[in-house]
C-alpha cells in the first residue's frame, strides 16, 4: 500500500490564488517535487542532485 505524501509549499511561492507554488514531499530514499498548477506531474530525485541544482540556481548559473 502506498502512503499519501505530505506536500510542503516553498516559502518563496506566491500567488493570489495559491496556484503558483512549488511543493516538495520527502520519502525515505527520494524527494518529490511538483508545481501546484499540475499536481499530477511529479519530479522524483534524491538529495544530492537537488542540492546541486539549488546551489547552481543560487549562484546564478542558469541566468540567460
Amino acid at each position: 500500500m502506498t502512503q499519501a505524501r505530505h506536500w510542503q509549499k516553498s516559502t518563496f511561492s506566491d500567488g493570489s490564488d495559491g496556484d503558483t507554488c512549488i511543493e516538495l514531499a520527502a520519502a525515505p530514499t527520494s524527494l518529490h517535487l511538483r508545481e501546484s498548477v499540475t499536481p499530477n506531474t511529479e519530479l522524483t530525485t534524491t538529495r544530492t542532485p537537488l542540492t546541486h541544482l539549488i546551489r547552481g540556481i543560487k549562484a546564478g548559473l542558469f541566468r540567460p
